[in-house]
């Protein structure tokens, strides 16, 4: 369940999330911060549940995350972000200055255009089937770098206490997985990245992103 207190009435949130999935881990970010409970339905994507014909029927490319709000069914956590903002107005994540909130769209877009869907299970797998384990964590640490590198010359004229200014907005919640991911998965060297490496310290103090972290996550241990 989502810290804080019950902002959407009778009304209950339903995500569809794996632990380990940084894209559900935004959303359960997002969540946290608007303080909107919600009932976590968990996925094992290990399992292949994605694949189910119900899931299916919420989501026909069957990953996660998938956000249920009553009769509508939300998926890719970019759409169940803007749709949460739109929605739950409490704790805005998108600023109203125009440039900023491009500049969080772009760092946003980063992350999970050409960061994350390369280091997605599928993915990882098949190089790990191919090629070698080894083969599969160079192919992370490689891309990941790339992305961090641009991430890191993007960020450093609008960067404050977090990525863009000193309020927590759209891009931390981007960020903030990917990064823990990083240090966490693939044992990346960010000593070349000290903002990125700032802000991961900097979400460390934040309770909504903690309680949204794998290991707090009801199936953290399902394998």
């Amino acid at each position: 369940m989502a810290s804080g207190s019950d902002e959407n009435g009778d009304q209950q949130l339903k995500l569809y999330s794996y632990y380990m999935s940084s894209c559900a881990y935004r959303v359960r970010i997002a969540l946290n911060l608007k303080g909107l409970k919600y009932e976590y339905k968990a996925v094992n994507l290990l399992k292949g549940e994605q694949f189910s014909p119900e899931f299916r029927k919420l989501n026909p490319i069957c990953c996660v995350p998938v956000l249920v709000d009553g009769d509508i069914a939300v998926s890719d956590s970019f759409a169940i972000l803007l749709y949460l903002e739109e929605k739950y107005q409490q704790h805005p994540l998108l600023p109203k200055d125009l440039q900023r909130k491009a500049i969080n769209f772009q760092a946003a877009n980063i992350v999970c255009s050409s960061i994350q869907p390369l280091l997605n299970l599928a993915v990882l797998n098949y190089i790990e089937e191919r090629v070698s384990p080894d083969a599969k964590i160079e192919w992370a640490k490689v891309h990941i770098g790339k992305g961090f590198a641009a991430l890191e010359d993007l960020l450093k004229n609008y960067a404050g206490r977090y990525a863009i200014g000193d309020e927590v907005s759209f891009a931390d919640l981007f960020l903030a997985p990917q990064i823990d991911a990083s240090f966490t998965r693939f044992n990346l060297d960010m000593t070349q990245l000290p903002l990125l490496s700032r802000l991961h310290e900097a979400y460390n103090e934040i309770p909504a992103f903690i309680d949204a972290r794998p290991d707090k996550q009801p199936d953290a241990t399902s394998g």
